[in-house]
């Protein structure tokens, strides 16, 4: 199986506001970014979405290396939560309602998929491929203001 290592990032500009993502996905020598956005979303729907996208555009199961600052996206996938938000109807273990199912059902499709190897990263510090994907989320989320 091929390894690719995708960086990621969602922006939203007040919470619910106008948000985007951004992506770069890396395998050997070739690197593409992508991004996107929406008027009416929230922070975690954009990093939720900055991930599917960049999974869905790989047209082969692969290992992915998948880099993000999204406490909530990492934790969800590597602790299991995601999984057992799933098998309890999309309800938490606090009996309240998960967030962002459609999302989370997507990701978790892809996941069965690819095999996700999840690495946090600060954000806004000292790693360029997540510091441009915060460029690229912020750049897609002022087009919707």
């Amino acid at each position: 199986m091929k390894t690719v290592t995708i960086y990621t990032d969602g922006a939203c500009s007040g919470n619910p506001g106008p948000g985007g993502w951004g992506a770069i996905l890396q395998y050997g020598e070739h690197r593409k970014e992508i991004s996107g956005g929406a008027a009416g979303t929230t922070n975690n729907r954009m990093e939720l979405t900055a991930v599917i996208q960049a999974l869905a555009l790989r047209k082969e199961p692969c290992t992915v290396e998948l880099y993000s600052d999204s406490k909530y996206v990492i934790d969800a996938l590597t602790k299991g939560w995601a999984k057992s938000w799933r098998a309890r109807g999309w309800v938490k273990s606090d009996k309240k309602p998960a967030l962002n199912p459609d999302l989370w059902e997507t990701l978790l499709d892809l996941c069965e998929i690819h095999t996700v190897r999840c690495h946090w990263v600060k954000g806004h510090a000292e790693n360029p491929y997540n510091n441009r994907c915060d460029e690229l989320a912020v750049a897609e989320s002022r087009k919707y203001r």
